[in-house]
């Protein structure tokens, strides 16, 4: 079954988590709006059901699943269907990308990030929420192996930096949360700079 499909397949199940696991989901997001820009066009690539973009006020989402990028649309974000790997927009269209998890699902991550660099302004801001393999929850997942978890690959935050850097970003900056298992996080958690710590790693680079 390829990625899509799972997704496709299970897209419900995947909406269903953040309302279960909300705490987690507050966390993340309060992570993320750290460096998240306040102004310019945004697009999110993976962008699901909407859950980050529609919350984090950005406008433009990409997905390779169509019933994910309907309740996305529902959401009220503009949806493209597409995959990283080739991007169906312009050169220099974006102030800031998003991907939250999503590194960890494309097949080619060298070429998504290619992608990336081509569609950001000067100055433009790629933001990657990641599960860090190194972590807790990293190992976690592996061990559980869920419908999504099996067909990921897991990355460390440097093994991110390396991948950005050979690709010309810079001006690094990380932030993490959820210091516990998700299912045992009863308030939202304040994030912390930096990683090594933290299951869910936020890593801000510049173009």
């Amino acid at each position: 079954m390829s990625k899509k499909n799972i997704f496709d397949e299970h897209y419900k199940k995947y909406d269903a988590w953040y309302e279960k696991n909300k705490f987690t989901y507050f966390s993340e997001l309060k992570a993320l709006r750290k460096v998240l820009p306040k102004r310019g066009k945004g697009l999110e690539i993976g962008v699901g059901t909407g859950r980050f973009a529609s919350t984090l006020g950005v406008k433009y989402g990409l997905d390779p699943s169509l019933k994910m990028a309907r309740v996305a649309g529902e959401r009220g974000v503009k949806v493209k269907i597409g995959r990283g790997e080739k991007l169906p927009f312009k050169n220099q269209e974006f102030d800031f990308c998003l991907m939250v998890i999503t590194i960890s699902f494309v097949s080619e991550p060298e070429e998504v990030i290619k992608e990336i660099k081509r569609i950001l302004k000067k100055k433009g801001r790629l933001i990657i929420g990641m599960v860090d393999r190194e972590s807790f929850l990293g190992r976690f997942y592996q061990k559980k192996k869920s419908e999504f978890y099996k067909e990921a690959h897991l990355f460390s935050p440097p093994q991110v930096v390396a991948l950005l850097k050979s690709e010309g970003f810079k001006k690094f900056s990380f932030w993490q949360t959820i210091f516990h298992l998700p299912h045992k996080i009863k308030e939202t958690e304040k994030p912390k700079i930096g990683f090594g710590e933290g299951g869910f790693v936020v890593i801000c680079a510049k173009i």
